[in-house]
C-alpha cells in the first residue's frame, strides 16, 4: 500500500503550469520521478493533462493546484499504479 501511495506523490513544487511547460519542453511529453522511485508520464489530449503510469495506465487531472502547506495537489480520475 505504501509504494502505491507514494507513487502519487512527485517531490518538489509543480503548478498546471509546470506541468504543461514541461510536456511542451518534452515534445509532447514529460517524465517524473515518484517518491516511491517510480516513472509517471505526462500530456496533453487537448486541454486536459493526462498521466500514464509505468504500465500503461491512463488518468486525467479533473482538478489542479490545490495549494496546501506541504505543496500542491493536483486531483486525477482513477488511480495510477507503479510496475
Amino acid at each position: 500500500m505504501k509504494k502505491i501511495l507514494t507513487y502519487h506523490v512527485v517531490a518538489g513544487n509543480f503548478s498546471a503550469k509546470d506541468v504543461v511547460k514541461a510536456i511542451k519542453k518534452g515534445n509532447g511529453k514529460a517524465e517524473f520521478t515518484t517518491v516511491a522511485g517510480g516513472k509517471l508520464y505526462a500530456m496533453l489530449d487537448g486541454k486536459n493533462v493526462i498521466l500514464m503510469d509505468e504500465k500503461g495506465g491512463k488518468s486525467t487531472v479533473t482538478i489542479a493546484d490545490v495549494k496546501q502547506s506541504n505543496g500542491v495537489i493536483h486531483v486525477i480520475d482513477s488511480v495510477v499504479l507503479p510496475n
